[in-house]
Order: structure tokens, then C-alpha cells, then sequence
């Protein structure tokens, strides 16, 4: 079976792009960049095994963002007191909300030297370096 050289199929593909008319102007896509400024954090120990985290981030899409943020603090934290993981318990929006374009964030999590229980456990060091690599600083 014989082929059809490309250029006998690329006239029939090129006049078909050409006939495409361009997409409505409503369809246009808005690109926004990720640009987070990271405005930092404040700890309390509530127990020797328990700590409130209070994050602060301009550009925060959502709570998510303010999260991510608190987890690698979380993480360094724990390495500082000498622990090797941490538990993220809850993570809420701070009661003042955004004022000035900075999102606050409240959370707690539980330090310890062995694994915790439950599904929400971060390995701290390997925490640390994923947090490094993605831009986020830690405490």
C-alpha cells in the first residue's frame, strides 16, 4: 500500500486551520501568575508536643495556599525542637480576614519523634526540602 506524500496531505490540513475563525473576544482566557508574598509566621507552643501556627501571605488563592505555607513551617519547627514529624490538626481562616490584600491563617499542629497516628503526617525533613523547592520558606 502506498503512502501520500505529506505535502498532498498537509494542503488539505492547512486550508482547514485557516477556515477556523478565531474565538470570540468573551472567550478569551485570563491568565493570573502565582506570585505569593510570604508575610510570616507566628508560633506558640500550646504543649510540649502541640503548636499554634499563625501564617500570614499576600496572594494567597485560598486556604490552601495559607496551608502549604503552614505545613513547612510546621515542619521546620518540628526538626528545630528535635522532632522528626508532625501531624496537621486544622487549619482555619484568622477571624481578622484579609486586610490589605494579606490573608491570615491559624493552625495547629502536633509534633512528635515517631510517626504519628492519622492521615495527615508530615515527614519533616523530607517536608523541608519539598518546601524549599517549591519557594515556600520556613520558620
Amino acid at each position: 500500500m502506498r503512502r501520500a506524500p505529506p505535502a498532498l496531505l498537509a494542503g488539505p490540513l492547512l486550508a482547514a486551520c485557516a477556515a477556523a475563525a478565531p474565538p470570540p473576544p468573551e472567550a478569551a482566557i485570563e491568565v493570573t501568575l502565582f506570585r505569593p508574598e510570604y508575610r510570616g509566621v507566628e508560633t506558640a507552643l500550646l504543649a510540649p508536643d502541640l503548636v499554634r501556627l499563625r501564617v500570614a501571605m499576600a496572594g494567597a488563592r485560598d486556604l490552601a495556599d495559607l496551608r502549604a505555607y503552614a505545613d513547612c513551617a510546621a515542619a521546620q519547627y518540628a526538626l528545630i525542637r528535635g522532632f522528626r514529624y508532625a501531624r496537621h490538626v486544622r487549619t482555619a481562616p484568622s477571624g481578622e480576614g484579609e486586610r490589605g490584600g494579606v490573608r491570615r491563617a491559624d493552625a495547629v499542629y502536633t509534633v512528635s519523634p515517631d510517626l504519628p497516628r492519622g492521615l495527615r503526617t508530615i515527614e519533616a525533613e523530607d517536608r523541608v526540602a519539598e518546601c524549599r523547592r517549591r519557594g515556600i520558606p520556613t520558620v
